[in-house]
């Protein structure tokens, strides 16, 4: 990596996942192997197949946002909004009256969606005239960053990025280059996304893409297993600070992490289902280790997508065959944490990047639980099995792979005073 680059480096975790509220629960969970998994209580699943789910339990909105105002945002965005004030108090980020040096990117996948399932069954049951004046405010999909920006006081970039399950890690990856390039000393970056609804639990299930596990629900999300039989949809905010390394020295700020590389890359092959061949994805994972200025052999540790679908995990695998070479990635430790906290869609990326930048800090491998029996088609990586286990890890990569084929892959990099 070129020394006159700017260097950014992460500052401040916040997330509202079902792991817990703040970066510490997470992170105690993540190191317990704990799942966020459990009945489904956001509606009523008379009648479903699935009724299981992974809810951000304990959640508030009230807790980090005035009333009235978390009255006038969808779920998403209050989750969105709860995870940056817990990202910028962890960093200990000021902001200045002005705030036009910091600005923020939130992605999410289906933005909007109780708002818009509750005012669409107002219109029809009780007609159009009845429909809130806040039905389009609450719905759209820009409003998580729109609402961040608003609460916080934030007036550099500011925008959204929908790109299903890879939009947290485009967030990140995006913001980075926003520092880079000098507009913004500072941004926050991930997600808030929640599709725990009737009508995306519904839509998923047809599918065929859920787990059906409803009488083990922590036992249910299992990628790379054998015996694994879909996602559980899960929901959160979680959204990171990233800062010029100067400016994080200068404050005396902890760094997580330093954010060297993004790549992303399109499938260009189906709606739903990965390219079976891995070259797509393979090209993101290279984009961001030659943005990073690394090389295969670097690579220590890989979050990856692990969305426990039967097309998508031997792709994974076969991928990270593919790019780092056989006898690298069969030394590369591998950890799928959709198991312990679901498929959290648009946040799930930024989610997971927070989990792999705190991996590099305490030097522990986060878990694949629930990895009973590994899918022949899935051998190949050293799989992080059940429990978490302490490594000296300095390069970690996090993966997000989006309906639509959206692949996006963040190089980390563990901190050191004097070199990245």
């Amino acid at each position: 990596m070129s020394s006159e680059r700017t260097r950014v480096v992460m500052t401040g975790i916040g997330v509202a996942c079902p792991l817990g509220i703040g970066r510490e629960e997470m992170w105690r969970s993540v190191v317990a192997g704990r799942s966020g998994a459990g009945l489904i209580t956001l509606f009523d699943t008379t009648g479903s197949d699935v009724r299981i789910a992974c809810e951000a339990h304990g959640f508030e909105a009230t807790d980090f946002i005035e009333r009235k105002a978390s009255r006038r945002m969808d779920r998403y965005a209050q989750l969105a909004v709860a995870a940056a004030r817990l990202a910028v108090d962890d960093a200990g980020l000021p902001i200045d009256a002005d705030g036009a040096g910091i600005g923020a990117i939130i992605g999410n996948g289906g933005s909007g969606t109780i708002s818009r399932e509750e005012q669409h069954k107002v219109m029809l049951e009780r007609g159009p005239d009845r429909v809130s004046p806040f039905a389009i405010p609450l719905s759209v999909a820009n409003m998580g960053a729109g609402q961040v920006s608003i609460e916080l006081g934030l007036r550099g970039p500011v925008t959204a990025v929908c790109t299903a399950c890879a939009a947290g890690t485009d967030a990140i990856g995006m913001a980075a280059e926003v520092i880079r390039r000098g507009d913004a000393r500072s941004m926050l970056a991930g997600g808030g996304d929640t599709l725990i609804s009737p009508y995306f639990v519904a839509g998923f299930d047809a599918m065929r893409v859920l787990s059906h596990r409803n009488d083990d629900p922590a036992g249910a999300a299992r990628p790379f297993d054998q015996d694994r039989d879909g996602f559980l949809v899960g929901e959160a905010g979680a959204v990171v600070v990233l800062e010029r390394l100067d400016d994080a020295l200068a404050r005396g700020a902890e760094i997580i992490c330093e954010v060297a590389g993004y790549g992303a890359s399109a499938d260009g092959y189906h709606i739903t289902d990965p390219d079976p061949s891995g070259t797509a994805q393979a090209r993101a994972v290279r984009a961001a280790l030659d943005d990073a200025g690394l090389s295969p052999g670097d690579v220590d540790h890989v979050n990856a997508h692990g969305g426990a679908s039967q097309p998508g995990d031997p792709a994974e695998v076969r991928m990270l065959q593919i790019v780092l070479g056989e006898d690298v990635a069969a030394r590369v430790a591998v950890s799928a944490t959709k198991s312990m906290h679901g498929h959290c869609m648009g946040a799930t990326g930024a989610l997971e990047a927070a989990i792999t930048g705190l991996a590099l800090r305490e030097s522990v491998l986060p878990p694949t639980i629930n990895l009973s029996t590994i899918d022949p088609a899935c051998v190949g990586v050293d799989h992080v099995a059940n429990t978490s286990r302490p490594a000296d890890i300095r390069v970690a990569l996090s993966a997000s792979y989006g309906l639509g084929g959206h692949n996006a892959v963040l190089a980390l990099t563990r901190y050191e005073d004097g070199g990245s």
